[in-house]
């Protein structure tokens, strides 16, 4: 069963190398993410689920141990998904989102439990994110997720989506239902706009709600800015 969740953004420019003289903007958001992870600890987790967007159009899974870089950003930085068990892990990377939760994880020296990352397709359809969800809320007695994505990409006219004005009330919503744990709510997020507003998060916000289902969890809005135009919201379910 699903006993606690953390909600943080996946931009690369969340690891400071990668950021280099725009790291202090990201600031207050890395701060926020420290805390949602310091409530997955308290929880005390048998598994750590980390889950967000992947390009694939399906969901793929990644071994705890497997390797991800931050070198197609300009930075030969390596990070691990947790420490190597002796057994061997996926030869492919980690995708980005995961990459930058493996980096969260080495930050506050996550070594509290198992680890398992699992990558969504951005375009999964919400019924089979939630369905992955319950297969995780399944897996162990004391489940935790860190779940990994981004709001809209279109809230200025310099965002990368440029400006759609159906961005901030979208934005509006993600933050209100994840920071009240509103599983509802989240299922009911609308995927054809989450992808016309290039929203990342949708899929694995979806496969958190399939997870929380009857846990009866409270929620916590850390942080929501959109300091480059991109939405960034950072939640703790516990």
């Amino acid at each position: 069963m699903l006993v606690a969740a953390a909600v943080c953004p996946c931009p690369p420019l969340l690891v400071p190398e990668v950021a280099a003289g725009a790291a202090p903007e990201m600031d207050a958001a890395r701060a926020a993410c420290t805390d949602a992870l310091g409530v997955l600890a308290a929880a005390r987790p048998d598994l750590l689920v980390v889950v967000g967007p992947a390009e694939q159009s399906g969901r793929g899974s990644f071994p705890q141990g497997t390797l991800g870089s931050f070198r197609g950003f300009g930075v030969d930085m390596a990070v691990r998904l947790g420490p190597t068990t002796g057994h061997s892990v996926s030869e492919r990377e980690l995708p980005p989102s995961l990459a930058v939760g493996a980096w969260l994880l080495e930050r506050t020296g996550w070594a509290d439990a198992p680890i398992e990352g699992l990558g969504v397709g951005e375009p999964l359809a919400p019924e089979r994110c939630t369905e992955a969800g319950r297969v995780i809320g399944a897996k162990a007695g004391r489940v935790a997720l860190l779940v990994m994505g981004d709001a809209s990409a279109c809230r200025t006219v310099k965002a990368p989506g440029y400006l759609d004005e159906r961005a901030a009330p979208f934005d509006a919503e993600v933050a209100r239902a994840l920071g009240a744990a509103d599983v509802a709510a989240v299922k009911a997020l609308d995927a054809e706009l989450a992808q016309e507003l290039k929203a990342s998060g949708r899929a694995p916000w979806q496969v958190l709600a399939g997870a929380a289902e009857g846990a009866n969890l409270t929620g916590a809005l850390l942080y929501e800015d959109a300091p480059y135009g991109v939405g960034y919201v950072v939640a703790a379910w516990s």
